[in-house]
């Protein structure tokens, strides 16, 4: 955004659209008309092109000013309302139930709650995790706020809006030493068990398409599951190869605890986002958790 644009322009501009009158939103902003004037003259010059024409009627949107005036109006409305949940972040008693799908749960989630007892020591956080499907129907029946995951496939996701925060892959891991590592090829996978996503994961079909594009059969010798509680502890202690979405075992993988196998696995690439009820307005509640979640991406170096 040009830098020479002031808060003092936009809500200038906004409040003469408002009042459809200079000298009336000179009033309520306690400014002087000639004042009011030169702030929407300066904004008209940076924009590059008339914003407002003056009649017996009053003031006039032009084109470009219903198109700025659009996005003007709800960035002050936006803005207004972080300011007030940043009022009572220390006062009022907020709660905000999130739910996050099992690749946040362990990489994002522990950063965000994090970020989020700083900003505001008041709020009650009530975090759930479970599947994809699990999550976005507790979303849609108001039992969450938000979900923080991958996005499903389109008939899963009716109803939400969603916010892109980063892309994750499926990883491919192994134990420390596991004999694939000497000879790392797809495949060779169903020479040992599998760990598989079942039907209704948000990753299934980005490892199905990843293996038909390898020519690579389903594996028959396969336990369905996206549990990282089990999976960790089972690829640990058996020959078992496990395809997972990163964030699940990002510190598994950093710790040396698992390895991951070195094969491409780019065509399993997807968004994990920000999902809330479409139509739904910001809160204090959710303004907040979307500063948290930006700062702990940064912190990732994800962001």
């Amino acid at each position: 955004m040009d830098r020479r644009i002031k808060l003092r322009h936009i809500q200038a501009f906004v409040e003469i659209v408002r009042q459809r009158s200079l000298k009336k939103a000179a009033e309520r902003l306690f400014l002087t008309q000639p004042a009011m004037s030169r702030t929407l003259a300066e904004l008209e010059d940076i924009a590059g092109a008339a914003l407002l024409t003056r009649g017996r009627a009053g003031v006039v949107l032009t084109a470009q000013g219903e198109l700025l005036f659009r996005f003007a109006q709800s960035s002050l409305a936006d803005l207004e309302r972080g300011l007030a949940g940043v009022a009572q972040a220390d006062t009022a008693p907020q709660r905000l139930a999130l739910g996050v799908l099992p690749s946040v749960a362990t990489r994002l989630m522990p950063g965000v709650a994090a970020e989020l007892a700083g900003l505001a020591p008041a709020l009650r956080l009530t975090i759930a995790d479970g599947p994809h499907d699990q999550m976005t129907a507790q979303l849609r029946g108001g039992h969450l706020d938000a979900v923080i995951g991958r996005m499903g496939a389109p008939d899963t996701m009716k109803g939400l809006a969603f916010t892109q925060l980063y892309i994750e892959s499926v990883a491919i891991v192994v134990r420390p030493g596991h004999p694939i590592l000497a000879d790392p090829d797809l495949h060779r996978i169903a020479d040992w068990p599998v760990l598989w996503p079942p039907p209704w994961a948000a990753i299934r079909p980005l490892v199905d398409r990843l293996l038909i594009a390898q020519g690579i059969p389903e594996p028959q010798n396969r336990i369905e599951t996206v549990s990282g509680a089990f999976g960790r502890v089972h690829v640990r202690h058996s020959d078992a190869v496990w395809f997972i979405s990163e964030g699940v075992v990002a510190l598994d993988l950093a710790e040396g605890r698992l390895t991951r196998l070195p094969v491409s696995t780019a065509l399993t690439e997807g968004p994990v986002g920000l999902m809330t009820r479409a139509g739904d307005r910001a809160t204090p509640e959710t303004s907040l958790l979307a500063l948290a979640i930006d700062r702990a991406l940064v912190r990732l170096g994800l962001g």
